[in-house]
């Protein structure tokens, strides 16, 4: 099947041969032609699916087709973070570089001053890409109406309601008009992501796209025991060894990002931390030098790293796990895209040994344990007390450690040279 069966118009199947799209997704074959039918869609696809595609090129032929002056708001696309929603409006900007008409595209996130994009929208836009809280301010500011909005798109429903967009989502809901078509994207459907979905959507088209065969991403998935201490050096080691140019670690916590950014920098490898607390300037400055290749590591913590997308990606590491197996399948999903291979480190301590076989478990496949020479571990499990496991070094669900304990363990961790 080529885009040409789709129903899209010429300007648009222009733009899809200028950008270099071969023939569609699988998502992109099931939801353009429901969207182009005015039906409400709820798609469950993961990241590097060509989602952004599917919903952004119906959308810009049904502004165009549909497009009245003065100029309202056709297309509101609600995202879970800033770096997702500069990727989401770039990709938008792209295609519609190839429309006879301009197109009038805001992309509005918090972490910046809010005035120059309250200019940007004088005079209303056609289509606006925003994280739901600064949406809100805008609109507490009257710099946007979204009562006329035609189509609303939730990209990433899961993480928006991880990241706690509830309430925010609730009250944008309330504002926009009954009578109007939802698209909805998650990778995951808990209870509470469906309960969402069907407060907004009419009887909608239900696409479930499966990683096809011909697809799958090539990743080879390592897990490597090492000690907590140990395990700056070992990533040190494995950098200059395989000779990535560019490797994305992820972390539990900003400390651990900043401080494992700062430990490398000292060894001779260029790299940045990159979580929420930082500005937004430092994080886009950040991703961008990672993406031109200025810096050879990116230490990232998942609220900060959701949505990046980072072309021709070699490696991934898990210096700390993920806390469930989801998180582990979006972090090593970051590599092995666009039909290139990659690889996928995981960091397994002896405190976090059950935990990987839960994942383990999830993925429903074993991933040999390794030893590194010189990196050999020594260090034991505990004995859990009163039969719970602790959090250790990101991942296991169950008992929490207090702040305290975090601080001393960061403080004897330093002391030893991790």
């Amino acid at each position: 099947m080529s885009f040409s069966t789709l129903g899209l118009a010429p300007s648009l199947l222009n733009a899809v041969t200028e950008i270099g799209f071969q023939e569609p997704t699988a998502i992109q074959r099931a939801a353009i032609p429901a969207i182009l039918r005015g039906e409400d869609v709820l798609g469950a696809a993961q990241t590097g699916s060509g989602k952004t595609a599917a919903f952004a090129l119906p959308l810009l032929q049904s502004m165009v087709e549909k497009r009245k002056w003065p100029r309202k708001l056709h297309g509101l696309v609600l995202v879970p973070t800033r770096e997702l929603a500069a990727q989401v409006g770039e990709s938008i900007s792209k295609l519609a570089e190839h429309l006879n008409e301009p197109v009038k595209l805001a992309v509005v996130f918090g972490g910046v001053s809010i005035n120059p994009q309250m200019m940007a929208l004088r005079g209303s836009a056609d289509i606006v890409v925003a994280t739901p809280g600064r949406l809100l301010d805008l609109i507490d500011h009257n710099a946007l109406d979204i009562s006329h909005t035609r189509m609303l798109v939730l990209d990433e429903a899961d993480r928006l309601l991880d990241l706690g967009f509830s309430e925010e989502l609730n009250r944008i809901l309330e504002l926009l008009p009954k009578q109007r078509q939802s698209l909805f994207f998650s990778a995951t459907f808990p209870p509470a992501v469906q309960a969402l979905a069907d407060s907004m959507l009419h009887q909608p088209s239900r696409i479930e796209v499966l990683a096809e065969p011909e697809s799958q991403p090539d990743i080879q998935q390592r897990a490597i025991t090492v000690d907590v201490p140990r395990r700056t050096m070992l990533l040190k080691h494995l950098i200059l060894e395989n000779q990535w140019r560019g490797v994305m670690v992820f972390v539990a916590t900003k400390y651990a990002s900043d401080h494992v950014a700062e430990k490398l920098n000292r060894n001779g490898i260029r790299a940045a931390s990159f979580h929420g607390e930082l500005s937004q300037g430092a994080r886009t400055d950040a991703l961008k030098d990672f993406k031109e290749g200025r810096l050879q590591v990116l230490v990232a913590t998942d609220v900060a790293a959701r949505g990046i997308d980072v072309a021709r990606l070699p490696a991934v590491v898990n210096y700390d796990l993920p806390r469930s197996a989801v998180d582990y399948t979006h972090r090593i999903g970051r590599t092995g895209r666009a039909g290139l291979s990659g690889v996928a480190i995981s960091f397994v301590t002896a405190e976090t040994e059950q935990h990987f076989r839960l994942i383990e478990s999830r993925q429903g496949g074993r991933v040999e344990r390794e030893v590194i020479a010189g990196f050999e571990p020594t260090e034991v499990a505990p004995a859990p007390a009163n039969g719970v496991t602790d959090i250790v070094n990101g991942g296991i669900k169950g008992k929490r450690k207090s702040k305290k304990d975090k601080l001393r363990e960061a403080a004897a961790l330093e002391a030893a040279g991790k």
